[in-house]
């Protein structure tokens, strides 16, 4: 079995845990989706509670459904966010928390962050940016405890962090983290050269420090 065919078939795995156990909130699962898990509410308040949360100005968020509770805490307690756009279409959004007037649950969402946005990035050539990335948050198909990470297949989360590295706006040391379903950790996760380790895994019920 190929390195690919091994990750399609962990993301299988997953994907049929997810929905034959009910916790997924798609009717008809997640198949060539980041899960959307039941629970994604609980694992956004964890990763709330954490110092790293409570210590930043701005985070990084991926657009995935699953990640809506996360973006939605940050903007209500005035946390800078940037979103990246769905596949990367329209480059990055960045919305602030402090001029939302209410409307944080609405800009939480994918449409509604693209009416609420203060601005885009496209992260192109020769552009400069003075932002401090906090925290990154990326959706994931499933995680190890060891840090390594599945997305859906399609390169957006590894390409995302890549992003932030060299426009400076993140660096080695700056918390990349995934929220997920305990369902999603899995026992070892097949990791290739360009794939981004994680240094933080938030469950449900448990905050994974690597």
């Amino acid at each position: 079995m190929s390195l690919k065919e091994e990750k399609e078939s962990i993301r299988k795995s997953i994907y049929d845990k997810l929905f034959k156990e009910g916790q997924s909130l798609r009717p008809n699962g997640d198949y060539g989706k980041i899960p959307d898990f039941k629970g994604s509410d609980i694992a956004a308040e964890l990763l709330a509670s954490t110092d790293e949360w409570k210590n930043s100005k701005t985070i990084f968020c991926s657009p995935d459904s699953a990640q809506i509770p996360v973006r939605y805490l940050a903007l209500k307690e005035n946390i800078n966010l940037i979103m990246a756009s769905p596949n990367l279409e329209h480059g990055y959004l960045y919305l602030e928390g402090c001029k939302l007037n209410g409307k944080e649950r609405e800009a939480s969402t994918k449409a509604g962050a693209f009416n609420h946005c203060s601005k885009f990035f496209d992260f192109g050539e020769g552009s400069s940016f003075d932002i401090a990335i906090d925290i990154v948050v990326e959706g994931s198909v499933g995680a190890d405890r060891y840090g390594n990470r599945i997305g859906k297949g399609k390169g957006y989360g590894d390409r995302e962090i890549e992003d932030l590295l060299n426009k400076g706006l993140i660096d080695n040391d700056t918390p990349l983290v995934t929220t997920i379903h305990p369902l999603q950790l899995i026992e070892n996760v097949p990791m290739e050269s360009h794939d981004r380790k994680l240094n933080k895994i938030v469950t449900t019920d448990e905050i994974i420090r690597i």
